[in-house]
């Protein structure tokens, strides 16, 4: 089974490692390596990364740097981060790649960047994990997912609340509406996919004022059955 760990799920930073218990993936460089010292390096086939955001990317030089692992990334995303050609390798959409131990789809999703990714993920022993941040909609159905990393960053209501008692401007509203997923649409997604196989549920990028911890967790588990955790 996948191992998953967090070590930051928020606009401050975002970063994970994934492991089939002999090779890892690390997913996102949004922390800095001081704050990842259990890290097994030599067990990482590499890292990939969603989109340009620096709470996603901005470690992405000490990873080259100081790991020597290759960085995954969209065109799109290399050219607003230019990091150095020599350890980097670029995917596109739909289009399958070997990593290491995994195989990896990248696919498109909607944020307000150029060419951003999220990941479908296959370990040799057969488990698959999506994983899906900073997106307000998943277009594709997936088969099989039995790991399911998804951000979950605000409810309706709550951004609603806070819009009317002036905690937040219209014009952020609208930025989060249009680039960040909510937990209505989550659940549509869950519920729009084949869950059969589902062992676990991590939910990503919880807004730090626009959602309520326990109450998404409880809502998650009771639609899937299966563990739910807050990154």
């Amino acid at each position: 089974m996948i191992e998953i760990k967090s070590y930051g799920s928020s606009s401050a930073g975002n970063a994970y490692v994934i492991s089939d218990g002999e090779r890892s993936l690390m997913l996102e460089a949004g922390i800095h390596l001081k704050n990842m010292k259990d890290v097994d390096w030599q067990s990482i086939d590499g890292c990939l990364i969603t989109h340009e955001h620096g709470d996603h990317s901005k470690y992405a030089m000490n990873v080259i740097n100081q790991t020597g692992i290759d960085v995954f990334l969209s065109a799109g995303t290399q050219e607003a981060l230019r990091l150095p050609s020599y350890r980097i390798k670029t995917l596109k959409a739909l289009n399958q790649q070997n990593i290491g131990n995994w195989t990896v789809l990248p696919f498109d999703v909607q944020h307000d960047v150029n060419e951003p990714l999220g990941f479908f993920i296959q370990s040799k022993h057969g488990d698959k994990l999506l994983f899906a941040t900073d997106t307000y909609y998943i277009k594709y159905k997936l088969p099989g997912i039995t790991h399911l990393m998804i951000e979950c960053n605000y409810s309706i209501d709550i951004l609603n609340e806070n819009v009317e008692t002036g905690q937040i401007g219209n014009f952020l509203r609208k930025r989060i509406v249009r680039s960040h997923f909510e937990l209505e649409n989550v659940k549509h997604f869950i519920e729009s996919n084949d869950m059969s196989q589902l062992k676990k549920v991590w939910l990503l990028h919880l807004s730090s004022s626009n959602a309520d911890a326990e109450r998404f967790k409880k809502e998650i588990q009771a639609i899937t059955g299966v563990p739910v955790y807050i990154a």
